[in-house]
């Protein structure tokens, strides 16, 4: 087709929901193994590091509600089932690797919540729905890795249990911009609002002044 990628989805997803009134921050699976060049999972994504840490700060300085994930395994993997025999990398988070911890800098505090989970999405068999829904969270702001990965099936069950979902384009990253800039193009048009830091910025210091 010769028509513009934007013209064309334009004429069918065009619609922004804005970042609702009650949001959770979540930082998706910011682990070490994303950082060391000596793991196959290695991406090269200090940037969107560095943005999520940002953003993290301006929600606790709002008040919001701030959340990370972790992925574990145990040694055998068998808690992994079919994602951990098709996609080998993810020997990288079996308990006890190194890998599998948090990535400098990211610490995490008494305040926040952390999500222990095997499957791609923060959703799937944790607690996760249920903790948003009783604190009263109609909202979620994505940041994390990967785009095409955690992120967007993350991204996927955020808009199907009903909450308005905001993903921050900086805050998140993967091994390759295109898969990167491809699922960030199609979770906006489908799923989500993808955002920048700074316009993310902007609303929590309103949240703040408010």
């Amino acid at each position: 087709m010769s028509e513009n990628l934007d013209d064309n989805y334009a004429r069918a997803y065009n619609t922004r929901v804005g970042f609702g009134a009650r949001p959770a921050l979540i930082l998706i699976d910011f682990a070490h193994a994303y950082f060391d060049p000596d793991c196959s999972l290695y991406a090269g994504v200090d940037d969107a590091l560095a943005s999520a840490l940002r953003v993290r700060e301006a929600a606790h300085a709002a008040g919001i509600p701030v959340i990370l994930t972790e992925v574990r395994y145990q040694q055998n993997g068998i808690d992994g089932g079919r994602f951990f025999e098709k996609a080998t990398p993810l020997k990288a988070f079996v308990k006890g690797a190194p890998t599998a911890e948090f990535a400098k800098g990211l610490v995490p505090r008494d305040d926040e919540f952390v999500i222990t989970k095997q499957y791609p999405s923060a959703f799937f068999g944790t607690s996760l729905s249920s903790t948003l829904t009783a604190a009263g969270i109609d909202s979620v702001i994505l940041t994390g890795l990967t785009t095409s990965g955690c992120v967007r099936a993350t991204c996927i069950d955020a808009v199907s249990y009903g909450f308005r979902t905001a993903v921050v384009a900086e805050a998140c990253g993967d091994r390759h911009p295109g898969p990167h800039e491809a699922n960030l193009f199609d979770m906006n048009a489908k799923y989500a609002d993808v955002v920048s830091e700074t316009e993310t910025l902007t609303f929590l210091g309103a949240k703040l002044a408010a």
